[in-house]
């Protein structure tokens, strides 16, 4: 019996001495998880050029475009392009049967040489009856009566030559030239079909698209900061540089310069109208196309930007962490501007080379003492 009490003794000593210890360990445990600061994801507010653009829809126009007609009337003999291909100005494109025209032009040649043989008879018969009346040999009138008849051959022989000409230029345009270089599209007439210079259809149509306009409507109320980087670009000798992108807005497919706004503003939908034009050398814009064109809205050479996750919204007011050189928290009122990406410009609030938090600000009170580490940006994913 006493050995087992004197066993129980010692089982409850040592019972207490592990009690004993644990409750001094809990004892230094806690304050040292009370003073602990959490840690915080940081990073420093640094300015950069900021440049904001909109995507807005947009049709492709040809540069020029002109309607083929005929300037004189005929039966189409032969086309003498091929229809979707390039021509340039001055290519013969339809020929138009020369042999009426041809007749008119000698009919009229004819005629100028009937009018000349009048002219040189009437001349001669002035020079004969000059002497004659100095010496009254003729009468006055009769003289009068020749040199009327002489200045009506000249008239006549004027009428004629004009006449030729005329003729000279219808068999000229018996042959339809191309006015402009550019792409012709199909042609609108058979041959052997009769025209007139009368007709309502063309005879083909001629689009130049070596460079094309994109029309995009916009805003008006937005047009102030258009204009005035408009006005800026006009000072350096270039245009506001605007990118165009295809109909589905994922690929850039040309560039070009923005040369106007329109001056009068949609009263349905209070939108101007912009004008770009955008070299196409490829031919890859066509007219009538819908593409996107991604316009500058305004530029900012030293922007600060937060990142969107740094902002905190509270009561209507945005804020966000700031932490001092002392790493202290700060929670600090901001005014942001646009979001670009995923980050915000700040018009006020903080300033450059400060430091704000970006996670682990759901612990944070103001003043409150924090661990700051470098916060990493996501790696972009890569496609598998």
């Amino acid at each position: 019996m006493n050995f087992d009490k004197r066993c129980q003794l010692v089982c409850a000593l040592a019972a207490m001495v592990v009690v004993t210890l644990m409750l001094g360990s809990c004892g230094k445990l806690e304050p040292e998880d009370a003073s602990s600061a959490p840690h915080v994801s940081t990073v420093l507010v640094a300015s950069s050029p900021v440049e904001l653009t909109e995507d807005l829809h947009g049709r492709v126009e040809a540069l020029r475009a002109v309607e083929i007609r005929p300037q004189v009337g005929g039966i189409v003999q032969r086309r003498l392009f091929e229809q979707g291909r390039d021509v340039i100005a001055g290519q013969p494109l339809f020929q138009i049967n020369p042999a009426p025209l041809a007749a008119d032009r000698d009919t009229a040649a004819a005629a100028l040489q009937r009018a000349e043989a009048v002219l040189s008879r009437a001349q001669l018969q002035v020079q004969r009856l000059g002497p004659l009346v100095d010496t009254d040999a003729i009468s006055r009138q009769t003289y009068d009566d020749t040199v009327s008849l002489r200045d009506q051959a000249l008239a006549d022989v004027a009428l004629a030559r004009a006449t030729l000409v005329r003729k000279q230029l219808d068999l000229k345009y018996a042959t339809v030239d191309a006015p402009i270089s550019g792409r012709i599209d199909q042609a609108l007439v058979a041959e052997g079909a009769l025209v007139s210079s009368t007709d309502n259809q063309p005879m083909a149509r001629i689009q130049q698209i070596d460079k094309v306009y994109v029309d995009v409507r916009r805003s008006a109320a937005s047009l102030a900061r258009l204009q005035q980087s408009l006005a800026q670009g006009q000072d350096v000798g270039k245009g506001l540089p605007v990118s165009i992108l295809s109909s589905n807005g994922e690929s850039n497919v040309a560039s070009g310069q923005i040369l106007f706004s329109g001056i009068s503003v949609d009263p349905g939908t209070g939108d101007v109208l912009l004008r770009i034009q955008v070299d196409n050398p490829k031919r890859q814009l066509l007219p009538g196309m819908f593409v996107h064109a991604r316009v500058p809205v305004a530029r900012y050479p030293d922007a600060l930007t937060v990142p969107q996750q740094a902002v905190v919204r509270s009561k209507g007011k945005v804020f966000v962490w700031v932490i001092d050189v002392q790493n202290l928290a700060h929670l600090t009122p901001v005014e942001l501007g646009e979001l670009v990406g995923h980050n915000y410009r700040v018009v006020s609030g903080v300033a450059h080379g400060q430091r704000i938090a970006v996670e682990g600000m759901n612990r944070l009170t103001d003043g409150m003492p924090v661990l700051p580490r470098e916060h990493a940006a996501p790696e972009p994913a890569t496609p598998d």
